[in-house]
């Protein structure tokens, strides 16, 4: 296994992040009808910077380790940051090589951050 497997794996079986917040500033899921997966983002904003954020979800082991990765790049980061972080972003921090059906896996958590932090004045 290389070590960008390894990582995925270890953010899969070991999630950071994963859990729900309460009395969240923003919330949102997304959900891939193609295979099943489902994300759901929470998390605080002080001051225009993520204090607090966390993902619930469920589906295969890409789909997870991206929202793993994700949340841990985006926590204590400004907004406009995550409102910012681009596809080509996300497929860097997965480090994964995929075709456009695992596409939808690794950009499932980019889509509901970002749908919730558009959707919702933080």
């Amino acid at each position: 296994m290389n070590m960008y497997q390894e990582r995925l794996m270890d953010h899969y079986r070991h999630p950071r992040n994963k859990g729900v917040i309460k009395d969240p500033h923003f919330s949102s899921g997304v959900h891939n009808p193609s295979c099943g997966d489902a994300i759901s983002i929470t998390g605080l904003v002080e001051n225009g910077v993520i204090t607090a954020i966390a993902f619930d979800g469920f589906g295969c082991v890409i789909s997870q380790a991206a929202a793993s990765l994700l949340t841990e790049a985006v926590l204590g980061k400004p907004i406009s940051i995550a409102r910012d972080f681009s596809h080509e972003a996300m497929i860097n921090l997965v480090s994964l090589d995929c075709g456009p059906t695992r596409l939808k896996c690794v950009l499932l958590a980019l889509e509901a951050l970002q749908g919730s932090l558009h959707a919702q004045s933080v």
